[in-house]
């Protein structure tokens, strides 16, 4: 071969490959896609897309949370529901004699509108439609001649009324309120079972729709089944039950009896609720979890989501915190309880979370996400590491020190932590004596000193006179 100039590509100096999953997500949740696969969703994509994936459902409406909040990568598991979405009364604003009635299997809570804009019967009169309660309407539509339209898209027929005498009128609305479809704890917990066959590495789960204190409970040992067995070190966000027709008071207290029922730091329960404008531009009352799961991926593992100087939500996307009466001393006491709240401070705009906790038993040193974040990434890098000294041969002249060794390649992998400002310090223990020739183990010890967070500042101000003299 004649000598010349030549290029050789090294890859994978950019370091995308080794980010060990981190601010990956997995999302189980209400969709009419069937996928035996997950879907995957990143954060380039636009709402129409999220929606052409994943239908227009409460999936979708979550992950298009995640996306504008953070989140660049979601894995999406799509479960048809076994809890059926309903359909409300037609309410008609009309001076036609014509009707419209609903039916059909809603794939998501819907604010159906109707509106005329071509007078006449069947095959004659026009009509658009508009499933955010008329924030977006469909192209004009001549109404058919069997009187029925179908509205593929959210799985609702449109009958209109076939008698001879019925005309509609330009500017006659017809409205109807749709529920979302809802999973069953058996749709739930069959989902979350196809998490260990996940090749893909993932921080965490989101469950997409509100959740009991029982599922808590299965979900809490799903987790560690995942953690223990299945070697996946993931934390779960679960969207608490919302309030109904009880006061505040029995509301909030409720929730703390209901704390008990989970003592597992890998879990999350969020009882934040706003009236929050999403990508696609439509306001909901929602769950704040979606949002929660983006704001997780925007920053390193170490970082509360709660850092005032970094994430707040404006008011132009967060309209209003719900429920209806929702008030600082209620916010305190389900924060204390576990729960993950959102709050507003006086003298900043904005509204912020109170702090990430998670539901740990009492006296657990990982009361917060940002204390579980580090210890999961740890137990992520030093497994990678560890895998690669199975099987490898001791000197049993000099166990120690040939273990001590082994111990050095472990102890590199979590000491670019310290490099990346995610915890302050590390040292492994290799204890000494360890009979290697007759149970063939390695035993090793391994403590990390983690960064602190700033929750609180207590300013001791007070005047000084410049001309008083000592006592």
């Amino acid at each position: 071969m004649l000598r010349d100039v030549r290029h050789v590509v090294t890859d994978g100096l950019l370091g995308l490959a080794k980010n060990q999953g981190t601010g990956v997500s997995v999302k189980i949740g209400p969709s009419p896609v069937a996928s035996s696969d997950p879907v995957l969703i990143t954060g380039s994509m636009s709402a129409d897309k999220i929606k052409n994936w994943l239908g227009l459902s409460p999936l979708a409406d979550k992950v298009m949370d995640s996306v504008e909040n953070g989140a660049s990568q979601i894995l999406c598991i799509p479960v048809a529901a076994s809890t059926a979405g309903t359909i409300g009364e037609v309410k008609a604003d009309a001076v036609g004699t014509g009707t419209v009635a609903v039916t059909g299997t809603p794939t998501n809570a819907f604010q159906l509108q109707v509106r005329m804009t071509g007078k006449g019967g069947l095959n004659t009169a026009a009509f658009q439609y508009s499933l955010n309660g008329g924030y977006s309407f469909s192209d004009e539509i001549t109404v058919p001649a069997g009187g029925k339209y179908t509205i593929d898209e959210a799985q609702l027929q449109l009958t209109f009324s076939t008698a001879e005498s019925a005309e509609f009128e330009i500017g006659d609305v017809f409205q109807a309120v749709t529920t979302a479809p809802k999973m069953t704890n058996q749709d739930i917990l069959a989902a979350v079972e196809k998490l260990k066959d996940i090749v893909t590495t993932y921080e965490y789960l989101h469950i997409v729709g509100e959740t009991e204190p029982d599922l808590w409970a299965a979900i809490s040992e799903k987790q560690k089944e995942l953690k223990e067995k299945w070697h996946k070190p993931i934390f779960i966000i679960l969207e608490a039950y919302e309030k109904g027709q009880e006061s505040m008071e029995d509301y909030v207290t409720k929730l703390e009896k209901d704390r008990k029922t989970v003592a597992n730091y890998d879990i999350q329960v969020v009882t934040a609720r706003a009236s929050y404008t999403g990508l696609d531009g439509f306001t909901r009352d929602t769950n704040m979890a979606g949002i929660v799961a983006g704001l997780y991926a925007r920053v390193a593992v170490n970082k509360s989501i709660g850092e005032t100087a970094v994430i707040s939500l404006p008011e132009n996307k967060v309209k209003k915190l719900l429920p209806a009466g929702i008030s600082a001393e209620y916010i305190e006491r389900m924060d204390a309880a576990g729960y993950l709240t959102f709050r507003t401070y006086d003298g900043l705009d904005g509204y912020y979370v109170t702090n990430a906790r998670m539901m740990g038993p009492e006296g657990t040193d990982y009361r917060y996400a940002e204390d579980v974040r580090v210890l999961n990434k740890i137990i992520r890098v030093t497994r990678r590491e560890a895998l690669l000294q199975l099987q490898s041969d001791i000197d049993l002249d000099n166990v120690d020190a040939d273990l001590a060794a082994k111990a050095k390649f472990i102890q590199a992998a979590v000491e670019k932590m310290i490099e990346a400002k995610e915890i302050s310090a590390v040292t492994i223990t290799v204890p000494s004596g360890q009979d290697i020739l007759t149970d063939e183990t390695f035993r090793l010890i391994i403590r990390y000193v983690p960064r602190g967070t700033i929750r609180e500042i207590v300013v001791d101000l007070g005047m000084e006179n410049p001309y008083a003299k000592a006592a």
